[in-house]
């Protein structure tokens, strides 16, 4: 089993940045993929960025290509999101996922362990 615990949600206003973190307990393994999901009220969990553990791939959809900027520190078991030029439409609860595979899938039944997630709230 894999535990992620989500921290560093919050309230801004548009333009300003946050950076989520997630760190990871439990059995780990080198060859999975880290995600970032968000979800706003009446709408579909959707992928924004993705990393893979091993080989530092990164992916960002294009919802908020450009400003976002995902990383991981393999010593302490955390993964990064940092986001900037945050907008109202930016508001939602936030996910990190795990998924035991060293490929990035925007399906979310292909992730196989879910943090409880944080609220991200980006006010005009």
């Amino acid at each position: 089993q894999v535990q992620l615990v989500e921290s560093g949600g919050g309230s801004v206003q548009a333009g300003g940045s946050l950076r989520l973190s997630c760190a990871a307990s439990g059995r780990t393994f080198s060859n999975y993929t880290m995600g970032w999901f968000r979800q706003a009220p009446g709408k579909e969990r959707e992928l924004v960025a993705a990393i893979t553990w091993s080989g530092g791939y990164t992916h960002y959809a294009n919802a908020m290509k450009g400003r976002l900027t995902i990383s991981g520190d393999n010593a302490k078991k955390t993964v990064y999101l940092q986001m900037n030029n945050l907008k109202p439409e930016d508001t939602a609860v936030y996910y990190c996922a795990a998924r035991i595979a060293p490929t990035v899938t925007y399906y979310s039944g292909s992730w196989d362990y879910w943090g409880q997630g944080t609220q991200v709230t980006v006010s005009s």
